[in-house]
């Protein structure tokens, strides 16, 4: 390993140490390693043509379009409706709150594509609910969160788009499909650990719904659950790429919000862009400083030369993938998703790769 390598690596868990946001520490670090590189201006330059490089896709364009649906469906009434509707149908069950909480979340995540909408849209709702219930507020919240991370699985997932733009144009539609069942299997995880908790707990309940009730309640959230076959639908069969699936996902969320529900006004609607085009800078701040870092590391041949030391380790295809795993494990308790996709894909596919996985 190079100084401009190690002064990467040495930069970024330093930064990462200070508690500095993690797009600042990847950018700052693959700045440093450049500055040792190569001269000042060339490494200024490179630095700026690799981060709009990396934002520079048409793919791309559905990450902040799929935040303005998931934000368009929290404001407009949708998350309420999924909360309601899964509460008639699994209230009553033990632990029934976190259960709620659980499926709610997971289906409002799967509809916006968004783990931050699906957290901060239900946790405004479902944590003062179960606190009311008696739920312990800590676990509420984590419970929260922890049921958001089903949208990163379940399509239409902004994870996934990136994935497929880092790995060399995988297929998004197959990445949607494969998305299910960890997603589901996630949730249902989640739902066991709340009911248990709860139980342990002595929590309290909901009443039975009447059956007529709960017909009402699956009736008006219809609508909303149908935005999953309408984008999913039409991704799978081809009918339309994962970003026109964005821009129809925000139209549907726009009729259904102003026109159907009418909870989102005119008057609201720049203050929701302005909330979009927040998250949406977080999100692709750190696709760019992402990508900058990605290339640098190829420019090093770290990729290559990690590739050779795993296989190097074994050709056993399943303890390479178990050392994966470990390494993302340990990797994704500090790192955000996005950044460690574009990062460790390029490291880790050609092993895969290699070993015929």
């Amino acid at each position: 390993m190079d100084s401009s390598a190690l002064a990467l690596l040495i930069v970024f868990f330093l930064l990462l140490i200070l508690n500095t946001p993690i797009a600042i520490a990847i950018a700052m670090a693959t700045l440093t390693a450049m500055l040792i590189t190569i001269d000042f201006n060339a490494a200024v330059t490179t630095m700026a043509q690799r981060m709009a490089g990396g934002i520079n896709s048409f793919t791309m364009v559905a990450i902040p379009l799929f935040i303005l649906s998931g934000i368009l469906m929290g404001q407009g009434g949708i998350a309420r409706r999924l909360i309601e509707l899964a509460k008639a149908l699994i209230g009553t069950l033990p632990g029934g709150l976190a259960l709620v909480n659980v499926v709610a979340t997971t289906l409002f995540g799967s509809i916006s594509g968004s783990a931050v909408a699906s957290a901060s849209a239900m946790g405004g709702f479902m944590v003062p609910a179960m606190e009311k219930e008696g739920y312990n507020k800590n676990f509420s919240a984590a419970l929260t969160v922890a049921s958001s991370t089903a949208g990163l699985l379940i399509p239409p997932s902004n994870v996934l788009i990136i994935y497929s733009l880092a790995s060399g144009g995988v297929s998004i539609a197959a990445l949607f499909i494969a998305g299910y069942v960890p997603g589901i299997l996630l949730a249902l995880s989640l739902m066991i650990i709340g009911a248990t908790y709860a139980v342990k707990k002595g929590y309290p309940v909901s009443a039975r719904t009447p059956l007529r009730e709960t017909l009402r309640r699956f009736l008006d959230a219809l609508p909303s659950l149908l935005l999953i076959v309408i984008v999913i639908g039409g991704i799978v069969s081809g009918i339309f790429t994962a970003t026109e699936a964005s821009g129809i996902a925000v139209l549907y969320a726009l009729l259904l919000s102003m026109v159907l529900y009418r909870e989102v006004k005119p008057a609201e609607l720049p203050s929701i862009l302005l909330k979009t085009a927040e998250t949406s800078a977080i999100v692709l701040f750190l696709v760019a400083a992402s990508t900058a870092m990605s290339w640098m590391l190829s420019y090093q041949n770290i990729p290559q030369t990690m590739s050779d030391f795993l296989i190097g380790l074994t050709d056993n295809p399943f303890l390479i993938l178990m050392i994966i795993t470990m390494i993302l494990l340990v990797v994704g308790a500090f790192m955000d998703i996005t950044p460690a996709i574009l990062i460790f894909t390029p490291i880790f596919l050609p092993v895969v790769t290699e070993l015929g996985m």
